[in-house]
């Protein structure tokens, strides 16, 4: 669900007019019965629907941080303090009626490991409901292996990975272990070419990346042998920055030097591209690689960045091959050479 404050600020207000009209009339007629005896909540809604017109304040089970909420019920008048999950909320005095409040749920609201609970305190007393404020949607930023064995455990990395449910392709899959940053996950049968999703209450994620698809994936898959050709050593596991899983690639290269890899012959008719993501560590806007296809037969040369860049190069580039394996990189920046990091390299599903 978007945050809908700000984008939303008109619709909200119209909201906020629109409950107000409606329920000041039923309090004016109820003036000299303002009850004088705890509050007691009898539901909450959003204030706005997705498309940021005022909702038809359906009850909600659950809510997202930064978002504004009416609360419906009785003995608001006299309100002094809402919390949800323990974290204090913010509301406007003036927008308080003994039967509706307008709350925004404060933007640091744990939704972990919590009551799940909101709290209403009056000068008369306090009550309780049940009410979940939810995760943002899942960050799923990358997975590892990529090229798993049926029965593997593979490890997805990303963020708000709250009671998740993980597929591959359509089939839903055995969570081993979860937190909030981390998954481990078993690997079905016939897992080959389809993609990982993640799901929890606020949305689903997949990867780009197919079961399968990968040429290196914080190891070298099918690696028949890589080399410089300075003779310089080519870090397979280097750790301190990666753009995939956990380790990436690390090349030291001088003036229009080169690396080759070669494999395993592999059949890439199920992939229409093939991908790569590559890091320039000089701070230089000439810094270039050239990608060999082929043997020699397609040279493409690429700007690459001082942050991770990710590439892809369409099949129909370079001969639409239906087997691939080797590739050649030359350092192409003209300023001396350049050390890169190299990762997520593979190929992209049809």
């Amino acid at each position: 669900m978007k945050k809908i404050i700000g984008k939303y600020g008109i619709g909200l207000l119209s909201a906020m007019l629109l409950c107000i009209g409606l329920i000041s009339c039923r309090d004016e007629n109820n003036e000299q019965q303002i009850s004088l005896s705890a509050p007691e909540i009898q539901s909450i809604s959003a204030s706005l629907n997705e498309d940021g017109q005022p909702s038809d304040l359906s009850p909600a089970a659950f809510g997202y941080a930064g978002n504004t909420y009416v609360i419906q019920g009785s003995g608001f008048s006299t309100l002094q303090k809402i919390s949800f999950n323990g974290k204090e909320a913010v509301f406007n005095p003036n927008l308080v009626t003994d039967n509706t409040i307008f709350v925004t749920i404060h933007q640091d609201t744990p939704y972990a490991d919590t009551s799940n609970k909101v709290q209403i305190v009056t000068k008369y007393g306090q009550t309780e409901y049940d009410f979940v404020v939810a995760p943002p949607a899942p960050v799923f930023d990358s997975y590892n292996s990529i090229n798993p064995q049926t029965g593997d455990l593979i490890t997805l990395y990303g963020n708000y990975f709250l009671d998740p449910v993980v597929k591959i392709g359509e089939q839903e899959v055995e969570v081993v272990s979860s937190t909030l940053t981390e998954i481990k996950a078993r690997v079905p049968a016939d897992a080959m070419h389809k993609l990982v999703s993640v799901t929890t209450m606020s949305g689903t994620v997949t990867a780009p990346q197919a079961i399968g698809s990968a040429l290196y994936d914080d190891a070298l898959q099918g690696d028949a042998g890589h080399w410089t050709w300075s003779g310089n050593a080519i870090v397979t596991d280097h750790q301190d920055d990666a753009a995939q899983g956990v380790q990436s690639m690390k090349i030291a290269m001088g003036g229009w030097d080169g690396a080759d890899f070669k494999f395993t012959p592999r059949d890439v008719t199920p992939y229409k591209a093939f991908r790569i993501r590559i890091k320039s560590m000089t701070d230089n806007p000439d810094a270039k690689l050239v990608l060999v296809f082929g043997g020699w037969a397609y040279q493409i040369t690429k700007s690459v960045g001082s942050d991770w860049t990710s590439i892809e190069i369409p099949f129909s580039e370079i001969g639409n091959p239906t087997t691939f394996d080797q590739i050649t990189f030359q350092e192409a920046g003209n300023f001396g050479g350049n050390t890169l990091l190299i990762d997520d390299m593979g190929f992209v599903l049809k």
